[in-house]
């Protein structure tokens, strides 16, 4: 069984992990035996990330690179080649979000938004399959959101970036599966990080902010998510252990997808 989920040998790049659900995730690959590589396209992130994984006491990489730049994704794995070795499991896991409502938002805030969170995944696995096939497969995680499958207001970049995410992963699965290398993604719910942490502030009066409310009520675990709640999903999707699994989003979501919410009263 250790055998099954173990990732000793395999070099993980895990992009955007200075910090929140990416940080969970390279730590745990870690822990299961991989070694890790983390980008962030800006300084002061990346010696935070560098700072907070040496507090764990994980020995990392940390490059300064931008994912939306092929040239510089081009350099980055290069670099990673030379230090650590070819990668062998990618997390495609730098995102952003712009909460905008549709008709406030301009095309080039649009553009921004499907630039990190569909079109560098794209980049990166680009960069990364060709080692893969020389190597006899790889695995890629491609960090969705249950904004792949749903809908809301003020988040339509977001929204159609993760729905094309979702069927880059498909389609990265039916077209390089024949070479063992298996794409996957996973769809957090609602996860408490720096990102989420507008929606969970206090009121002034001290009660749950609406949203926050609204959350804990729609989802049945009745909490928001941690990033540590998405450590498993990862290891079982980085390893031997999900060799026939290719093509699935794997919701992290405390069952908010499968539920439709109270009657009520």
């Amino acid at each position: 069984m250790n055998d099954l989920f173990s990732l000793e040998g395999k070099v993980a790049l895990v992009t955007g992990a200075a910090y929140g659900i990416g940080f969970a995730i390279a730590e745990a690959l870690h822990s299961a035996g991989a070694k890790i590589a983390f980008n962030c396209i800006n300084k002061q992130h990346l010696e935070m990330g560098l700072a907070a994984y040496k507090e764990r006491g994980i020995e990392v990489k940390g490059y300064l690179a931008d994912v939306t730049d092929e040239e510089q994704v081009a350099a980055l794995i290069e670099e990673i080649e030379r230090d650590l070795g070819g990668v062998d499991i990618l997390v495609n896991n730098a995102g952003v979000i712009k909460r905008i409502p549709m008709l406030d938002m301009t095309a080039l805030e649009f553009q921004e938004v499907v630039d990190v969170d569909l079109v560098a995944p794209f980049i990166v696995s680009k960069a990364v399959i060709p080692h893969m096939i020389e190597h006899g497969g790889g695995k890629i995680i491609n960090i969705c959101s249950m904004m792949s499958e749903l809908g809301r207001e003020t988040v339509s970049a977001y929204a159609a970036a993760k729905g094309g995410l979702k069927m880059l992963t498909k389609n990265i699965a039916s077209e390089y599966g024949q070479y063992n290398i298996q794409c996957n993604g996973i769809g957090p719910g609602y996860i408490a990080t720096p990102q989420t942490a507008p929606l969970r502030e206090k009121q002034p009066d001290g009660t749950p902010h609406p949203f926050d409310s609204f959350i804990v009520a729609k989802t049945p675990a009745a909490r928001w998510g941690t990033p540590e709640d998405l450590k498993g999903a990862a290891i079982f999707l980085a390893s031997k252990a999900s060799d026939f699994v290719n093509g699935h989003i794997l919701y992290v979501d405390g069952g908010i997808l499968a539920y439709i919410g109270k009657q009520p009263n």
